[in-house]
């Protein structure tokens, strides 16, 4: 059974930097691995997703230029680095999966597995 486990969450200073990491197990085949976020009253939002193994990645627009996605295939695990967070960063950030690379990125109907999230909180 896929298992998703997301470190590196935390609570950080306006302008500092986070660290995010996902580890992907118990599976075969392809998968897509995205980060959504949750603040409180609000839906997920699609933050950044790669093809675990591939080459295509996506940044949301919200983050884009302060946020980069990369991925360690032998290790079977996502990493988001965020920097310049701002507090409207600040929410529960999921890793979710999706067996297969062939679905759009940023809609959770596409994903079949979720990690339990960490928190991140961002102060002014």
């Amino acid at each position: 059974q896929l298992q998703l486990v997301e470190s590196g969450g935390g609570s950080v200073q306006a302008g500092g930097s986070l660290s995010l990491s996902c580890v992907a197990s118990g599976y075969t085949g392809k998968i897509k691995m995205t980060w959504f976020r949750q603040a409180p009253g609000k839906g997920r939002e699609a933050v950044a997703s790669i093809n675990l193994g591939g080459s295509l990645s996506y940044v949301a627009p919200s983050v884009k230029g302060r946020f980069t996605v990369s991925q360690d295939n032998a290790k079977k695990t996502m990493y988001l680095q965020m920097n310049s967070l701002k507090p409207e960063d600040s929410a529960m950030y999921y890793c979710a999966a999706a067996r297969s690379w062939n679905v759009g990125w940023s809609s959770e109907n596409s994903y079949t597995n979720w990690g339990q999230g960490t928190q991140v909180t961002v102060s002014s």
